[in-house]
């Protein structure tokens, strides 16, 4: 079976998809995407995906003539072209192509699905390693704290990561305060306390993160949003990554430093497995 894609305003074979070579995302960064995962059939928390796209299309003048419904039924027809229910998608939005005047332009949508594939199972029962990023993030970058196509920053970062063996990269601002991963949010465990950045840092504001977030409250664990130091984040009991693909990450070692004890601690345990059922709650069919 041809894998399909949607382009525009219909699905087509993948290796038929054709993007203008002028167009302002492949030239210049100029789009917003949106990493989702659907499961049983269902796309998790889809509405806060469509909720960040619109903002950030919307602050940073990204054009954009579609509505939460043609996207959320484009995303459908991906899915049930390829015949997948557990699938990791990708949303890109751009500007289109820089031949038409900006009156007139018209935006690229692309949506594409593949099979979900999660990390690796060792990641989440001993945890990982994350490195200290050699870059800073601007707070006055307009592009902080969105989701734009202009990544090749953080890729840079995350391959560093790799090479040194590690899962992630923690970026901290200009002025020293913890920001986030590279492609996740970062939350830190001190004495059965919960603590991340403030998303005003700033800091994308991620679909799992907020779900971190109702979940603890819900669970009457205190959540502490403020500016972190290093020195706090080397002090914490327990540190984890989240993002909708990873969900909640353990970290047991910042480069040479470990851990709490350097095992997966009892929140981040405890939310791993809150998470995961909400997952499954929120992905049902019948709702």
């Amino acid at each position: 079976m041809n894998e399909k894609v949607f382009l525009n305003d219909k699905l087509v074979d993948i290796d038929k998809a054709c993007i203008s070579v002028t167009d302002s995302g492949f030239l210049y960064g100029a789009g917003l995407f949106e990493t989702m995962r659907s499961h049983n059939g269902v796309v998790f928390a889809l509405t806060d995906h469509l909720d960040r796209l619109f903002l950030s299309a919307d602050v940073l003048s990204i054009n954009n003539p579609y509505d939460r419904g043609y996207i959320a039924e484009a995303i459908d027809k991906v899915l049930s072209a390829n015949k997948l229910t557990d699938a990791r998608l990708r949303l890109t939005l751009t500007n289109g192509p820089m031949t038409e005047s900006e009156q007139q332009r018209k935006s690229t949508l692309l949506i594409t699905a593949a099979k979900f594939r999660s990390y690796p199972p060792e990641y989440y029962k001993k945890g990982v390693m994350v490195v200290l990023c050699p870059f800073r993030q601007n707070p006055i970058d307009p592009l902080s704290g969105r989701k734009t196509t202009s990544y090749f920053s953080r890729m840079i970062a995350l391959n560093l990561a790799h090479q040194k063996k590690a899962a992630e990269a923690l970026w901290f601002t200009v002025d020293n305060r913890l920001a986030e991963g590279c492609i996740s949010n970062v939350f830190l465990v001190k004495d059965s306390k919960l603590y991340t950045p403030p998303i005003k840092t700033p800091v994308l504001p991620g679909v799992a993160r907020k779900t971190v977030c109702q979940l603890v409250l819900q669970n009457s664990i205190e959540l502490i949003e403020k500016d972190l130091t290093i020195d706090e984040v080397l002090a914490a009991d327990e540190v984890f990554l989240t993002n909708v693909i990873m969900q909640v990450m353990p970290i047991i070692k910042i480069e040479k430093h470990t851990v709490g004890d350097s095992l997966v601690g009892p929140v981040t345990r405890e939310l791993q497995k809150r998470f995961g059922d909400f997952v499954r709650n929120h992905c049902r069919k019948d709702q």
